[in-house]
């Protein structure tokens, strides 16, 4: 099966094309029948079964937690390394488990709260330990992974016109936020400067580079759109 537009092929029971988005027409099914060929939610029973299951293996994270905390209180008097135990179980439940109760994964809301409890884990970890790199390194860096990962999502979920050429730039967008975090580990932990960011810089600029001059080149953006869909 084709697109009657574009023409690109496309896989069985699709509902729109992945290129040009147009609609595709089952002349073997009833107009409802097309409408609700892709439910945007799950049905009843798998989402109740998805929130036992989240239930179940979140008892489960509680009782590996206590039982590392009691272990360490009786044994060592002290909280010692349950601390990372507890918070890397809570922080597993809020990356994996969480989203399970949702019907709907919505990144832009979800992604956000991965990353401060990632940054609130670190931060644990750095106090733990007497040391001092959080704000310095551990905080911006997170940051950037967060803005990074939120503009590669909006990019390939929410936007439609001019992607190729988006693309092009988050990739130099990526390549110049590693001289940040080479930048940021200098000023830290004393290391060398332009030891290997210069590299991402170098190869994520020119694939950058050359999909930004795609997109000026009509034939050539044709072609990978058909390709890539973007």
């Amino acid at each position: 099966m084709y697109c009657v537009y574009c023409g690109v092929k496309l896989q069985d029971g699709a509902a729109e094309c992945p290129l040009c988005h147009t609609p595709v027409m089952h002349p073997d099914r009833k107009d409802g029948e097309q409408r609700t060929l892709y439910p945007d939610r799950l049905p009843a029973e798998e989402r109740h079964g998805r929130a036992l299951l989240v239930w179940i293996l979140s008892l489960v994270m509680v009782g590996i937690s206590m039982a590392c905390l009691f272990l360490c209180l009786h044994r060592y008097h002290e909280v010692g390394w349950s601390g990372y135990v507890m918070m890397s179980m809570a922080l597993a439940w809020v990356w994996v488990l969480l989203p399970l109760l949702f019907p709907r994964f919505r990144p832009m809301i979800f992604l956000p709260i991965d990353f401060a409890c990632l940054a609130g884990f670190l931060l644990y970890i750095c106090a733990k330990n007497g040391e001092h790199w959080f704000l310095s390194f551990a905080f911006p860096v997170t940051a950037i992974m967060a803005v990074l990962t939120l503009l590669g999502v909006a990019i390939f979920r929410y936007i439609r016109a001019g992607r190729l050429r988006l693309l092009g730039l988050y990739l130099m967008v990526i390549g110049a936020s590693t001289m940040l975090v080479e930048f940021f580990a200098h000023i830290t932990f004393g290391t060398k400067m332009f030891d290997w960011s210069l590299y991402c810089v170098i190869a994520f600029g020119a694939l950058g580079l050359f999909l930004f001059v795609a997109t000026l080149i009509p034939p050539l953006h044709a072609h990978l759109r058909k390709t890539f869909f973007f």
